[in-house]
């Protein structure tokens, strides 16, 4: 099982990246909405380069089409997306794939798709947009990583103080976003997030050390 970084921001562009490579982060997701399609595809290709140099491991949501032809080789789809895409062409690229999920059922099509990471939200509740779902819990992240054999993300509503709990409940990895995004200092934010994810750095386990 590929181990992925506890700490997992997700940004809208590549502005973002460009304050938040620096600070040393391992594993982001390049999340682009309405924007026209060429600057989707410079946006990725963007991306990719700033990522290769920073050698930080880039996610592309959605546009699998566009990361292929940038080289990008993790795409993030939701549940709408799986059912649409061209998982064949996805796997023979040598692209990667993580999914979002927030049900059973959810859970159960991501793993028929041999998903290399699943996503499990909204943990908490989340005011970046109205969600369908009530919370999942602490208890609902150890229920899934009971259920894979693949890293587990875990995404709404985590903050730097719920982020051990939900790493010590089983996640692999916290996604992040509204704490970020909306912070007056995201560098430094940026930083204490890699300072709190420190114990479970561990590439080949994504568990506590020491």
């Amino acid at each position: 099982m590929a181990a992925l970084d506890p700490f997992y921001p997700i940004v809208p562009d590549t502005d973002w990246l460009a304050r938040l490579l620096p600070q040393g982060i391992r594993l982001v997701q390049l999340r682009i909405k309405d924007k026209d399609a060429s600057v989707v595809r410079a946006e990725i290709k963007k991306a990719a380069a700033l990522c290769a140099a920073y050698r930080c491991q880039l996610v592309v949501n959605d546009y699998w089409r566009e990361a292929i032809a940038a080289g990008v080789s993790f795409v993030h789809l939701g549940q709408e997306d799986l059912a649409r895409v061209d998982l064949y062409a996805i796997r023979a690229a040598n692209v990667r794939i993580g999914v979002s999920t927030h049900s059973h059922a959810e859970l159960e099509t991501a793993l028929a798709a041999n998903a290399d990471y699943v996503a499990l939200g909204p943990v908490y509740a989340t005011t970046l947009k109205a969600m369908p779902w009530p919370p999942q819990g602490l208890p609902r992240i150890g229920e899934w990583r009971a259920k894979l054999n693949c890293p587990l993300v875990a995404i709404g509503g985590i903050t730097l103080q719920r982020a051990p709990m939900v790493l010590a409940s089983g996640a692999d990895s916290v996604a992040v976003i509204t704490d970020i995004v909306t912070s007056q200092d995201p560098e430094k934010r940026a930083q204490n997030w890699l300072t709190a994810t420190a114990p479970w750095r561990n590439l080949s386990t994504g568990r506590p050390q020491g």
